[in-house]
């Protein structure tokens, strides 16, 4: 059995990781260790002797992430955020997979974490409405077993030597450098797994201001990513949101001028509406569904808005 190392990035030890590491504890797997890496060295410890705590000074989680091939002692990285922890078998079902020869690496879908707040499950809604995801919802519920090119590092495992052979993340990219990684672990020729059971928990920003935040950036990112990352980026998909924010924008412009427009405009922002609905048919909590509907609407206008931005930029600063 392999030894695996699991990861996870932090500025300074939070209530979150120590929610997550008992978590952790409860792995279905033989051998395993923990690298935590903060900015400052911490009194505080964790009573368990597979977890170790390494001060990495202030750097970006890129940069941490970087760390385990000096510090980690595992055949297997394995990598989380602090605000995510595993299910039981995450590990187990992950090296399922390893063990092929042709794989690099697995992940899979990141659920919102069952105690989160209502605020926080809104957010998760809108990551799991089919409207606002579009074809991506698995990496918030579980979808079918595929060869995926572009998974998310809060539950992401490489084997070691794949890591070593690209020189792992590249740090000039956050977010967005996991969608670096994934792509340089393609170009090797290795495979990408996404399984549904191998899953984490994760913990969502609040709506409506940390979410925008959070998305509007990816956003930034991902329009940039079109002219340095075309392989994973140049996608139709990460496109729709800015075609639809121009036509609610630009829309009554043009309809004021062709006055026949507004029906067109009306029907359109209808069948959105609908649509909107009907992504979040199992909610069945109003308040719940009311925010949801409403981060639904703000998610695609930021994200539309920002893409742009990102698409114009010539460079980003982290």
């Amino acid at each position: 059995m392999k030894k695996i190392s699991i990861i996870i990035p932090v500025r300074e030890i939070n209530d979150y990781v120590r929610e997550a590491i008992p978590h952790h504890m409860e792995l279905d797997y033989p051998d395993f260790e923990i690298l935590i890496f903060p900015d400052e060295p911490t009194d505080e410890t964790f009573p368990y002797k597979n977890v170790k705590i390494i001060p990495s000074g202030k750097t970006g989680p890129a940069e941490k992430r970087d760390l385990a091939m000096k510090y980690a002692s595992g055949e297997i990285f394995a990598f989380t955020d602090d605000d995510a922890w595993p299910r039981s078998d995450w590990l187990k079902n992950a090296v399922a997979e390893l063990v092929r020869p042709e794989v690099g690496a697995v992940g899979g879908p990141a659920v919102t974490a069952p105690n989160d707040s209502l605020m926080q499950m809104a957010g998760g809604r809108v990551f799991e409405s089919f409207l606002c995801s579009g074809s991506y919802t698995y990496r918030y519920v579980p979808g079918e077993r595929k060869e995926d090119d572009d998974l998310p590092s809060v539950n992401l495992i490489v084997k070691r030597d794949i890591f070593e052979a690209i020189h792992g993340f590249d740090s000039s990219f956050y977010p967005g450098e996991d969608t670096k990684l994934c792509m340089d672990i393609v170009n090797t020729g290795k495979k990408i797994i996404y399984r549904p059971d191998v899953l984490v928990y994760h913990h969502r920003r609040r709506l409506f201001r940390a979410h925008l935040k959070q998305v509007t950036n990816y956003a930034k990112h991902r329009g940039y990513f079109v002219k340095k990352l075309p392989q994973t980026s140049m996608r139709f998909a990460y496109f729709i949101p800015t075609f639809f924010t121009a036509g609610v924008i630009l829309g009554p412009a043009a309809c004021m001028l062709v006055p026949y427009l507004w029906w067109i405009y009306g029907t359109v922002l209808a069948l959105y509406a609908a649509l909107a609905v009907y992504s979040l048919k199992g909610c069945r909590d109003i308040k719940l569904f009311f925010l949801s509907l409403s981060g639904i609407f703000l998610t695609h206008i930021g994200y539309g808005i920002c893409f742009v931005q990102g698409l114009l930029s010539k460079k980003l600063i982290r």
